[in-house]
C-alpha cells in the first residue's frame, strides 16, 4: 500500500470454514486490495458461532467485518468492490468503512504529503502543475467522495476546527486545480459560493465553510443573509461563536492570504495562536507608524472587524494581545497608549499563489 501502509486504520477480520468457495473468493480479493486479513476459522473456534450469529443475524460464511462494522458475506464484499473498484494502491473497502476520525487522519496525511512535494517553505506559494500531476491528489479526489459519509454532528469544537479548516484549503486548491484562479471580483464571489464538497450528506461551499461553520453563522463579506436559515441541518454543525483565529489559517489562494499548514484538534487554538502570531508580525499585516501614531492592517481587519470587538479600539486591544513579543508589538503598544491612533487597512494582494 506504498506510502499509507502504516496509517491505513483498522483491519479486516474475516469469519470463515475451511474448504468454503465463498471464503475463499473473499480472502483472494481482499488479498488483491492488498488488505490486511485476520482470518478466524469457525470450524476451530466454534464457540465463536454463536457469536457472529447474534452479530450479523446470518449463519453463512464468510462474514466480513471492517473494526466493528459488519461489511456482510462474500456477495457484499463482491458488490462492494465492483461498486468502489480500487484506485491506486489505496484500496476503498477501507474508506467507504472508515469512522469520521479515521477518514479525516487519512484526507490529513494526503494534504500534508502533497504540500511536503508541492508547496514553498513558507507556505505562501503552491505548484498547482505539479500538484495536478502527481498521483496522491488523484488518490485526494477519491477519497474527498468519502466525505458524504462523515458524521459532523459526532465532532467535537477542536475536531470541527482542524477538519474545517483543513478541508477549506484543501478545496481552495481542488478548485483552482479543476476551474482555475479566479481573476477578477464576479469570479472570486461564484468561485467561493459554487465551488464545494458533499460532506455528512449536505452541500458545503467555501462560503459555508467559513462564514456559517467556523464564523458561528455570520455574514460574510458582501454577503446579504446568514449562510444558514433556522431550518438548515448544516445550522446544527455551526460553531456557537465565532473564532476569530481562523482568519489567520484559512488560505484562499491569494498572495495576500496567510500561509498554508494543516492542523490537528489536539491543541487546535494554540496552534491558532501561532499562526495568527506570525501573520501579525509580518508587514504585510501589520505596520505600525510610532511618528504618525498610525496603524497599518491587512484588509482581513476590516473585512471581519465584528470577530475582532467591532471597533478600532478593541481591534487594536486584540492585535495586542495576539502579537508575540517583539520590537513590533512594542511600538503598537506606545501609540495604542498615547491614544488616538488612526486605522487604517494594507492594500491586498489578490493575485494568485501559484509558484508559476
Amino acid at each position: 500500500m506504498g506510502d499509507y501502509e502504516s496509517s491505513a486504520p483498522g483491519r479486516i477480520t474475516v469469519y470463515s470454514i475451511q474448504g468454503c468457495p465463498h471464503c475463499t473468493q473473499a480472502k483472494t480479493t481482499l488479498a488483491g486490495l492488498g488488505v490486511p486479513v485476520c482470518d478466524i476459522d469457525l470450524g476451530s473456534h466454534s464457540e465463536l458461532r454463536a457469536k457472529v450469529k447474534e452479530l450479523t443475524g446470518r449463519s453463512t460464511v464468510p462474514q466480513i467485518f471492517f473494526n466493528n462494522i459488519h461489511v456482510g458475506g462474500n456477495d457484499d464484499l463482491q458488490k462492494l468492490v465492483r461498486k468502489r473498484k480500487t484506485f491506486l494502491t489505496i484500496p476503498l473497502v477501507y474508506w467507504s468503512l472508515m469512522t469520521t476520525t479515521e477518514l479525516s487522519l487519512l484526507l490529513r496525511e494526503m494534504i500534508l504529503k502533497l504540500f511536503s512535494e508541492h508547496l514553498s517553505a513558507d507556505g505562501k506559494s503552491v505548484d498547482y502543475k505539479g500538484m495536478s500531476a502527481n498521483p496522491v491528489f488523484e488518490r485526494y479526489c477519491e477519497l474527498a467522495i468519502q466525505l458524504q459519509r462523515v458524521e459532523l454532528l459526532s465532532l467535537s469544537r477542536e475536531e470541527k476546527l482542524a477538519f474545517f479548516i483543513n478541508i477549506y484549503n484543501a478545496l481552495v486548491i481542488h478548485g483552482y486545480l479543476r476551474l482555475g484562479a479566479p481573476t477578477n471580483m464576479w469570479q472570486r464571489y461564484r468561485f467561493f459560493n459554487y465551488v464545494s464538497y458533499l460532506i455528512g450528506g449536505e452541500v458545503f461551499t467555501l462560503q459555508d465553510i467559513e462564514n456559517g461553520i467556523l464564523r458561528g453563522n455570520r455574514k460574510g463579506v458582501a454577503q446579504l443573509r446568514r449562510p444558514f436559515s433556522k431550518t438548515d441541518p448544516r445550522l446544527q454543525v455551526a460553531l456557537p461563536d465565532a473564532e476569530p483565529l481562523i482568519h489567520f489559517a484559512l488560505n484562499c489562494g491569494a498572495k495576500g492570504c496567510p500561509p498554508i499548514k494543516t492542523y490537528t484538534p489536539q491543541d487546535i487554538d494554540s496552534q491558532l495562536r501561532t499562526a495568527a502570531e506570525a501573520f501579525l508580525e509580518n508587514d504585510d499585516a501589520c505596520v505600525v507608524d510610532s511618528v504618525k501614531k498610525e496603524v497599518h492592517l491587512s484588509q482581513i481587519f476590516k473585512w471581519y472587524k465584528a470577530d475582532f470587538g467591532g471597533t478600532d479600539e478593541k481591534l487594536l486591544g486584540w492585535v495586542l494581545d495576539h502579537m508575540g513579543d517583539s520590537p513590533k508589538k512594542t511600538s503598537l503598544q506606545g501609540v495604542v497608549s498615547a491614544g488616538k491612533t488612526k486605522v487604517s487597512f494594507l492594500p491586498y494582494d489578490w493575485s494568485s499563489n501559484s509558484t508559476h
